[in-house]
């Protein structure tokens, strides 16, 4: 027996989780674009004040339930993955 409650918040959960992942694809071929570009013109690809200024940014924007600590786990997870993913 389904519930058509739990289904129907399943599905809008998984169409969002769908979004999330277009998301994070956009974002890597665009960090990919300016990876290349800092290479082919001698710039660090890591910038550790600029990822204090994301978190910053991000932080000032979230609305909630996320918490603070929420936003600088998230961010820090798709700045790993995206590190990791052009290497």
């Amino acid at each position: 027996m389904t519930d058509p409650v739990v289904d129907e918040l399943r599905a809008r959960i998984s169409a969002l989780d769908r979004d999330v992942l277009e998301t994070v694809n956009r974002r890597l071929e665009l960090v990919a674009e300016l990876k290349r570009h800092k290479q082919e013109t001698g710039l660090a690809f890591v910038d550790p004040d600029r990822e204090r200024r994301m978190l910053d940014e991000l932080r000032a924007a979230n609305p909630g339930p996320l918490s603070d600590e929420g936003v600088a786990t998230l961010l820090q997870a798709l700045l790993d993955l995206t590190k990791s993913e052009l290497r």
